[in-house]
């Protein structure tokens, strides 16, 4: 009985070491890019940019993207993909909030 509960152990132990191995490993993958797709830049000079999803039906949708400061419109689906339109000048990015009335009259 003494032995094959050591038996267990060491399977139990050998079971821990391999997945935390793969988490290391596919961490690793994940930080430096190795993974096919993954080139990270530096921050702040990211150039492509997923700006809306939205879904058409189960099986296709329309993907906005941001790239250069011009948006794209494409229609993707499980078998192709179809650009809509190109070339979008996108809207004025407004970081302030709106002007509140009632909050003008407290502030000054």
């Amino acid at each position: 009985m003494e032995m094959e509960l050591s038996t267990y152990f060491r399977f139990l132990l050998a079971l821990i070491f391999v997945l935390a191995l793969i988490g290391i490993l596919s961490w690793i993958a994940r930080r430096y890019g190795v993974l096919r797709g993954t080139v990270r830049p530096t921050p702040g000079k990211r150039r492509l940019e997923v700006v809306e999803i939205t879904p058409i039906d189960s099986k296709r949708r329309l993907v906005l993207l941001r790239r250069d400061h011009t948006e794209h419109l494409i229609l993707m689906s499980p078998t192709n993909e179809l650009v809509v339109e190109t070339g979008i000048i996108p809207p004025p990015r407004s970081d302030n909030p709106p002007n509140n009335i009632a909050t003008k009259g407290i502030s000054e």
